[in-house]
């Protein structure tokens, strides 16, 4: 089996049996990267733990719009993280998030740089776990962001179209 194979075979496989998929309840943080102008986005929820007197990442779960192999790096992003400082998982690369599924070519290597992204943003910085509680609770879905909002009011005209039988 060729490299590239290989690869395809890890993502597959990594697709058809996500890690960790979907929102976690009660995160500690929450980090959210993309843009639905471009059709990528993807948000990663962190839970914390405390063990020997160091806090560390107990989970970590994601949902993605995106393509396949940008769901396959966060799964197993996810799994990298549990057991991490969060300077450890805070210098962690996207190279190293994709670690798992083996080398990525370069026109992949933005999807470990959108978790890689998402990883940082939900670790990013020194806002009150609070303040963050309140972001979460307000910020719209990654479907929300997806979803257009129409301009004005819409209206659905319902027509009958009449043919001639033969």
């Amino acid at each position: 089996m060729r490299a590239d194979e290989n690869l395809e075979a890890r993502i597959e496989a990594a697709v058809k049996n996500p890690r960790n998929l979907g929102e976690m309840e009660n995160a500690d943080v929450v980090g959210t990267v993309g843009s639905p102008d471009c059709g990528d986005m993807l948000r990663m929820w962190i839970k914390f733990k405390e063990e020997d007197g160091r806090k560390i990442i107990d989970r970590a779960s994601f949902q993605s719009f995106g393509c396949q192999t940008a769901i396959a790096v966060a799964s197993v992003a996810t799994e990298l993280l549990a057991g991490k400082t969060i300077d450890e998982a805070r210098t962690m690369s996207g190279e190293e998030l994709a670690a798992p599924l083996g080398a990525l070519p370069p026109v992949r290597i933005h999807c470990a740089q959108l978790v890689e992204g998402a990883l940082r943003d939900a670790l990013s910085g020194d806002k009150p776990m609070m303040a963050q509680q309140e972001a979460k609770a307000t910020s719209p879905t990654l479907l929300d962001q997806f979803s257009p909002k129409p301009e004005g009011k819409l209206k659905i005209i319902m027509a009958q179209i009449k043919t001639d039988e033969t």
